[in-house]
């Protein structure tokens, strides 16, 4: 048997963990990235070893997106990208927990909601690696091997995705009569 339980948080709750993601970013603003980085992975450590609740399992392999995100030699995070990941990552560098960690099933709950918190603040960081991640698994599996893609390669291939893209919907535009609203470029 199970048990669904939902909560939605409100704007001052919401407030109230920006305000906590805040502080500890303050906090994480003199330690080294390596050792921000590490905390995030002893939390999923810990959370491993503690065999938390799914829904906290499900919100904790973004949290290991986000590391393998910054530490991927072939994606290269631009130095503001990868500042942004840090500054998201903080809060787990923080030795105190709103809710601490040895409680069992709600121990890492503040640690889901703010892992659900950053990855929407990152949305776009997140997709954009995901992408580069299918697209180097397509490029390997066509060449049967572990050959090194570049997040170069991955945008030449993206612009090239997209140029051509346009052109299909033009063709389909005019195929089907269709005309520029002023009519100027037919």
């Amino acid at each position: 048997m199970s048990l669904r339980v939902s909560f939605e948080l409100d704007e001052s709750d919401l407030k109230h963990f920006r305000l906590i993601m805040r502080n500890a970013r303050k906090s994480a603003g003199r330690l080294a990235p390596e050792d921000i980085v590490a905390a995030a992975e002893n939390l999923l450590k810990a959370v491993n070893e503690a065999g938390a609740p799914a829904f906290i399992m499900e919100r904790l392999a973004k949290l290991k997106l986000m590391i393998e995100m910054l530490q991927d030699i072939e994606w290269r995070l631009p130095h503001q990208e990868a500042n942004r990941v840090l500054n998201a990552l903080a809060y787990f560098s923080e030795p105190e927990d709103l809710i601490p960690d040895h409680i069992p099933s709600l121990g890492f709950l503040d640690d889901a909601i703010m892992i659900e918190l950053v990855v929407r603040e990152l949305k776009h960081e997140i997709e954009a690696y995901e992408d580069f991640n299918d697209f180097r698994n397509r490029v390997r599996a066509q060449q049967g091997g572990t050959k090194g893609v570049s997040r170069e390669d991955w945008l030449e291939n993206r612009r090239k995705e997209l140029q051509s893209r346009m052109r299909r919907r033009r063709k389909r535009g005019s195929l089907t009569g269709g005309k520029s609203r002023l009519g100027l470029f037919r």
